[in-house]
């Protein structure tokens, strides 16, 4: 008995490996839980196109947004595991909606099988140039002098409403919110002065505005300083203690995805990421590539999920949506 129970073990392996030297034999639906035209969808074009160059078939980008990114995630996490649905989602998908959200159609840390972090997108505290303020201490001695200070973001949920809410845990102020449609409409209040303060993408429209003079840094997000700003200090550099915060993308399967495809899928999306074209096209928009293991991106899922709670929890904003 345990012998054959031994075999048949065996023999399904060997399917799985077959299968992943074969996958894929047809098209892959890559879903991106964002409209047409932001970033993870141009991210996601980019990678669609090396991945179909080494793997042989073409992965057509799906733009399935609404609900926050929950309706395309709830979408993959039903899907077939079987390696040709993949989801394309970032952050507010993974690690912020769980605690955001009253329920969401799928369970981050259950209903996936993690493939592989792609990139991180880094992001710059700005001011409008009217605001008397040079520095993120600055800021700080502004906002508690202030209280009340309204910083802009793309909506309740979104990385800008979370990276502020951070701050205003961390520093110890009262700054407030104030929700758009989208971080273009947030970044486009603050240079025209409606709302003074916004934690913006670098990765978007903030980089060419701060060299136009439009908005004023103060410090970028991330643990590191970030090659497109070197002179920028990080937020910790600028005295605010454990500060680190940053979009990520990522890729994944539905649960239950043969591991040896999810293997495949791994280690092209990290050959991907790790040539030359793509390093110098992600540094010019402002993207940081990054090359993971699935069990490393199933680990940092989790902890953002915990880390991410926490904040919401403390701005009172878990479970509002």
């Amino acid at each position: 008995m345990v012998r054959t129970i031994a075999v048949a073990i065996a023999a399904l392996s060997c399917i799985g490996v077959a299968q992943a030297q074969d996958y894929p034999t047809q098209p892959v639906r890559f879903v991106v839980p964002y409209a047409a035209g932001g970033g993870t969808d141009a991210m996601a074009r980019v990678l669609a196109k090396g991945l179909e160059t080494r793997l042989g078939q073409p992965f057509i980008v799906e733009n399935r947004a609404g609900s926050g990114t929950t309706l395309g995630a709830g979408f993959v996490a039903k899907a077939p595991p079987d390696g040709y649905t993949l989801l394309l989602g970032t952050s507010s998908t993974y690690a912020i909606a769980v605690s955001l959200y009253k329920s969401i159609p799928y369970d981050p840390t259950r209903d996936f099988a993690p493939i592989a972090l792609v990139a991180q997108v880094p992001f710059v505290l700005v001011v409008h140039p009217s605001l008397p303020v040079y520095s993120v201490a600055d800021l700080v001695r502004y906002a508690k002098a202030n209280p009340g200070l309204n910083y802009a973001s793309g909506g309740v949920g979104s990385q800008h409403h979370v990276n502020g809410e951070l701050f205003r845990t961390l520093a110890g102020i009262d700054i407030r919110n104030v929700s758009y449609r989208g971080g273009g409409p947030a970044v486009q209040d603050v240079v025209a002065g409606h709302v003074k303060v916004m934690f913006a993408d670098v990765g978007g429209s903030a980089h060419g505005l701060v060299r136009e003079g439009k908005l004023r840094p103060l410090a970028v997000t991330t643990a590191m300083r970030i090659a497109t700003m070197p002179d920028m200090p990080t937020m910790q550099e600028a005295g605010i203690k454990d500060y680190e915060a940053n979009a990520w993308i990522a890729a994944v399967a539905p649960a239950n995805t043969p591991a040896p495809i999810v293997t495949k899928l791994n280690q092209t999306f990290n050959d991907i990421m790790t040539s030359a074209d793509t390093k110098a096209h992600f540094t010019r928009l402002g993207w940081e590539p990054v090359v993971s293991t699935p069990q490393q991106l199933d680990d940092y899922i989790r902890s953002e999920v915990v880390r991410w709670g926490k904040v919401l929890q403390a701005a009172g904003a878990a479970g509002i949506e």
